[in-house]
């Protein structure tokens, strides 16, 4: 299992979350919810765990 930490806009972080649901070697186990990067209002972060798929 890995565990990532995507940081950017809301945007791209949402782009990249449904790109690696949608990839066929990978399964997301677990993402948080979006939380606001401090001294910013542009920047967000998530946490995903992800798995290979066998």
């Amino acid at each position: 299992m890995l565990k990532i930490r995507m940081q950017g806009t809301r945007r791209d972080i949402r782009w990249f979350k449904k790109l690696m649901e949608q990839h066929k070697e990978v399964e997301v186990l677990r993402t948080s919810e979006l939380f606001a990067n401090k001294g910013t209002s542009r920047y967000f972060r998530i946490y995903s765990e992800i798995e290979k798929r066998i």
